[in-house]
Parts: structure tokens; sequence; C-alpha cells
């Protein structure tokens, strides 16, 4: 779990807006390894915000348990921006959630390449009745650590826009 007052205080405002909204979240993680649904499920009430979670660190688990089609990861590599948005959009199609936000990246030490370095992190956002949202991020080398916190960061951003942004 992450132990950051404001990344908390946000998940609390973030759960209040989409309760208001009647809206549902659900997670695809791989790089966060479920930190962003930890967080959001720290705060009280997020049982009726949180609809599920998918922890899919492995390329396998991303093919099996968000049908990201295995020819995909192979062709672009599961840190991607075609693997992340088919991450969100299964994420979305295997839950009954209104958004879904997906993570896949490089946080570290090991596993960067000149093309794909330490802190590249890419993200997608699947809303019912909307386009597939894309971000990316090169962070940087500042540690695993404060990788996977900054990328909780813009997941929380991502789900946040797509209550305020149709």
């Amino acid at each position: 779990m992450i132990d950051d007052p404001a990344l908390l205080a946000r998940a609390e405002a973030l759960i209040a807006a989409y309760a208001t909204a009647s809206k549902t979240i659900a997670t695809a993680e791989s790089c966060t390894g479920g930190l962003v649904a930890g967080l959001l499920t720290a705060v009280p009430g997020s049982s009726a915000v949180v609809e599920r979670g998918f922890v899919t660190y492995s390329n396998a688990a991303k093919t099996e348990m968000l049908g990201v089609p295995a020819a995909l990861v192979d062709a672009h590599g599961a840190v991607s921006e075609p693997v992340a948005r088919a991450m969100a959009e299964g994420a979305l199609a295997r839950s009954e959630a209104d958004v879904a936000v997906a993570i896949t990246g490089i946080a570290g030490p090991g596993g960067g390449s000149a093309q794909k370095p330490v802190g590249l992190v890419h993200f997608g956002l699947a809303s019912r009745g909307s386009a597939t949202r894309h971000r990316e991020r090169r962070y940087g080398e500042f540690g695993r650590g404060e990788i996977r916190r900054l990328a909780v960061g813009d997941a929380l951003d991502l789900l946040n826009q797509a209550l305020t942004e149709p």
C-alpha cells in the first residue's frame, strides 16, 4: 500500500464523486500490482464504487483475464499504447463497471531498454459509451516505489477525467 496522505485524500474525493454520480470503477494493473485498487478500497464506502480489480502482471494474465490478444502483446510489447488500451477495454468488458483504468509499465530498476526505458508507463481509460483514452508517461529513473506512486496518481487523474470530461 502507498502511504501518501495526499493520494489518499485524492482517492477519498474520487470515491465520493463516483458515488454521487452512481458510477463504478474497475482497474487493470500490471506494474502497479493492485496499488490503485488498494488505495481506492482503503476509503470507507468504496464498495459502492469499486466494482473489481485485475492484477495482470504477466503477459499470460493480460490475455487470460482481460482478453488482450497475445499477438498484440507480441507485436507491440506489454508496455505499449495498444496493450494499455486493450487492457482497459478488456476490464470494462469483463466487469459491470462504468469506467476502467489500465496501467502497464516498467517500474525498474531493470527491464528497460533504449526504446522502452525504466519509468515508461502507458495508461488506458475505457468508459461505456466513450472512446478509449491513452496517456503515456516517461517518469525517469526515480526508483521503483516512486514510479509506482506517480503512476497511481496519474490513474486517479484519468478516473477523475472520466467523470468531468465527456
